[in-house]
């Protein structure tokens, strides 16, 4: 009897899926990227729809009578009366460790000609996110290299931070730096220089990017020996809307695998602008109907299940981490338009870059007073935690008695030191791009500033000081620098050396001039 059932369920089964496969419907118009299609009576929304000659949609509006089907290709091949099959499947991309290194497009397929690329798994592009028992707090510091972030605005593994600014105030830099300052890391444990160091992966997802610019990033990357921890995912601005909109959730389930091996991973979404003028295009071809700034209405529905992707998962999930740099561009610095405000409050942060600063010459060109971590000194060393305690204040201070200092010449003693401390914080923070700062020499520089070490150097010279003094501490101090390194902690020690240290250094220091 058992057997009789059991044969009767596989019929029905094989009878159900049957039924799915057959499931043809009509293409009874097409144009401009979208299809609509007859006769689907049993599709789901984000299926795959099958078109002739191997061609691939998506379905994304469900109406009685039709569906819309947005087109990841040109199309041109296909016309009016065209029969479509469902799949019964959704969309998912390859993923794996052999993705490192590479550069694909928002289906997971190589772009670099260097063949194909062995997947360990596939993965839907659209997932739920970690629900709040399966997170832990953001304690983990990621290391950015850049001395003004590590300094005031940090960033935890599994923290979403927003870099904001206007365009060309070097807010891709930020996030290539931070790329390059994790493969240093990542080195440097492999060569056993670090201690206790989980290594980072990145992923750079470029959206409705010029190619150029695309293959300069690749280049700098390879450059500084940072392509073998990172993947690229790229989908130019002459792709079909639709790619576009996939690109981010591509590269986030290509880290979302790398979190569930309990692996730690890092993000860039370059940028969401772009990535939301895309799904305007897509939603508009779709007939949907507009909102504010012709956006429909679930744009912030769309970057929100993206970003809540990022996590920093509990141990008994396996301790991986996802921490996201989502990029958005800004008007003539106007942080309240629609897409920046829908994003910053979304994240757990931003970094916010100021035209003004960066024709000054100061450069990262971060504004002190916009920018934000919501993380906070949780996500630092104990080292960085101890010697940046005030900065952030010292140059909020400084910003502020600038603009009054240069109308009146009389200035009390208080306000001049003040001013005096924050110009040469200004010259410390500047640096130059690519080259990021290692934990130990910022730390080193950031104690001698608060213990007046720079105080008796001009203006002008403090970042030639400052470099020198890198130098010579790299290359004469290496055991000290490895005490800091590894004890992640200003020690009686380590403070007692460093003092030593610093002053052995200001004692033979000559600035430019001779003096």
């Amino acid at each position: 009897m058992s057997n009789i059932l059991q044969e009767l369920e596989s019929e029905i089964a094989s009878l159900k899926t049957s039924v799915t496969k057959s499931n043809v419907g009509v293409v009874r118009e097409i144009g401009d990227g979208v299809a609509k299609i007859e006769g689907l009576s049993d599709v789901m929304l984000n299926e795959m729809i099958e078109f002739p000659g191997g061609l691939y949609g998506l379905a994304l509006n469900l109406e009685e009578t039709e569906v819309g089907v947005v087109l990841m290709g040109s199309g041109l091949n296909i016309k009016e009366g065209d029969e479509v099959r469902t799949t019964g499947r959704l969309l998912q991309v390859p993923v794996g460790r052999d993705m490192l290194g590479r550069t694909v497009d928002a289906l997971g397929a190589p772009l670099d000609g260097k063949g194909e690329i062995k997947a360990d798994a596939q993965y839907p592009v659209e997932k739920i996110a970690p629900g709040i028992i399966a997170r832990q707090s953001v304690s983990v510091p990621v290391q950015t290299g850049i001395q003004a972030i590590d300094a005031m605005i940090p960033v935890g593994r599994g923290q979403r931070e927003l870099i904001i600014g206007d365009r060309q105030t070097g807010k891709t830099t930020i996030a290539v730096d931070t790329i390059i300052s994790q493969a240093n890391q990542n080195r440097a444990a492999a060569e056993g220089k670090l201690k206790d160091h989980k290594p980072i992966y990145c992923i750079y997802v470029a959206i409705g990017q010029k190619l150029s610019n695309v293959a300069r990033i690749i280049q700098t990357l390879e450059n500084a020996g940072a392509m073998e921890y990172t993947t690229v995912v790229t989908e130019a601005a002459s792709e079909p809307a639709c790619k576009q909109y996939l690109a981010p959730y591509t590269g986030c389930a290509i880290g979302e695998w790398f979190m569930d091996q309990g692996e730690d991973v890092l993000i860039v979404f370059d940028d969401l602008s772009k990535h939301a003028v895309a799904y305007r295009e897509m939603s508009l071809v779709l007939r949907r109907p507009s909102g504010r700034e012709a956006y429909p209405g679930d744009v912030f529905y769309l970057h929100s299940r993206l970003l809540e992707r990022s996590a920093r998962l509990s141990e008994k999930e396996g301790g991986g981490s996802m921490t996201a740099l989502p990029i958005v561009e800004t008007q003539a610095g106007d942080v309240s338009a629609y897409i920046p405000t829908n994003v910053i409050s979304i994240t757990d942060g931003q970094i916010f870059l100021e035209t003004d600063l960066f024709y000054q010459g100061i450069r990262p060109a971060i504004s002190v007073g916009l920018s934000v971590s919501r993380v906070g000194s949780a996500a630092q060393t104990k080292a960085i935690k101890k010697v940046s305690g005030t900065t952030k204040l010292d140059l909020a201070q400084y910003r502020e008695l600038q603009a009054f200092a240069q109308f009146g010449s009389d200035l009390d003693e208080k306000t001049k030191a003040t001013l005096d401390r924050g110009a040469r914080i200004v010259e410390l923070f500047k640096q130059n791009q690519y080259s990021p700062i290692p934990l130990e020499l910022q730390v080193s520089t950031l104690w001698a500033m608060q213990n007046g070490h720079f105080d008796d150097v001009a203006v002008e010279h403090v970042k030639d000081c400052q470099l020198k003094m890198e130098e010579f501490l790299s290359t004469r101090k290496d055991e000290l620098m490895g005490k800091l390194r590894d004890e992640k902690a200003i020690t009686d020690e380590i403070g007692a050396e460093l003092k030593t240290a610093v002053e052995d250094f200001k004692n033979n220091y000559k600035s430019p001039t001779g003096e």
